[in-house]
């Protein structure tokens, strides 16, 4: 009975899903009522609100009190729990997620430079300022965090802004310790700024060649941070 009931939810997923391919379902349009559902595709109500409660931890489904299940595209919702997902399981670390970041903020930095606005290139200059000006490490973390989430939005790639909010979202916490944990250590502390400011003023510039190279070195010094405290350990 398990193994029928398995089959029936999975077929009203693969229903939507083909709805959705084939244009019949767009994005922000109401899904049909759930008895609907269930009469047309021969399965049980049960059937398909468990469908409808997988697509939506997927972040392809979102619900209204009173108003019904709308098609949505929740991106980030779904790589946000996977990862962590991943963290909680051991199927990945923080210096992995790092290494991650690395190659994908390095070529969003490139493209940053492409079409970043100059209010943008002024912001990230001020925000690299106020990182080395700022002696409360706490919220000179906070600084960086939105210098890294304005440059994904120069960028104006959506994607990588999505895989960005994902990553910020899990590791945040842990994000904000190893800042403080860098700024302790004088050296670290002003490679990172340095490596800010350098990328500032190559976005500034539009030289993606630099701010891409400004990227790594700032990455540089996070692993460097992240391996030291592993060995801590």
């Amino acid at each position: 009975m398990a193994e029928k009931n398995e089959r029936a939810y999975e077929k009203v997923i693969e229903h939507i899903k083909n709805e959705i391919w084939q244009g019949t379902l767009k994005r922000g349009e109401r899904l049909p009522p759930e008895r609907e559902l269930a009469e047309s595709l021969g399965v049980s109500r049960n059937s398909v609100r468990e469908a409808i409660r997988t697509l939506s931890l997927l972040g392809f489904v979102s619900s209204t009190q009173g108003a019904g299940n709308f098609v949505t595209c929740d991106i980030e919702q779904n790589l946000r729990e996977s990862l962590r997902m991943m963290v909680m399981l051991g199927e990945t670390n923080y210096l992995q997620i790092s290494q991650l970041r690395c190659g994908l903020e390095s070529e969003n930095a490139r493209l940053a430079a492409g079409r970043i606005l100059p209010r943008q290139a002024a912001r990230l200059r001020e925000l690299a300022r106020l990182m080395r000006e700022e002696p409360d490490a706490q919220k000179a973390s906070r600084y960086d965090q939105e210098f890294h989430l304005l440059l994904c939005e120069a960028s104006g790639n959506r994607l990588i802004k999505s895989l960005f909010s994902a990553m910020l979202s899990t590791i945040n916490d842990f994000i904000s310790t190893m800042y403080v944990r860098i700024m302790e250590d004088p050296r670290q502390a002003a490679e990172l700024h340095a490596a800010h400011e350098r990328l500032a003023d190559a976005l500034a510039a539009r030289d993606g060649d630099a701010a891409g190279e400004a990227m790594r070195t700032h990455f540089e010094v996070v692993d460097a941070s992240i391996r030291q405290e592993q060995l801590r350990q």
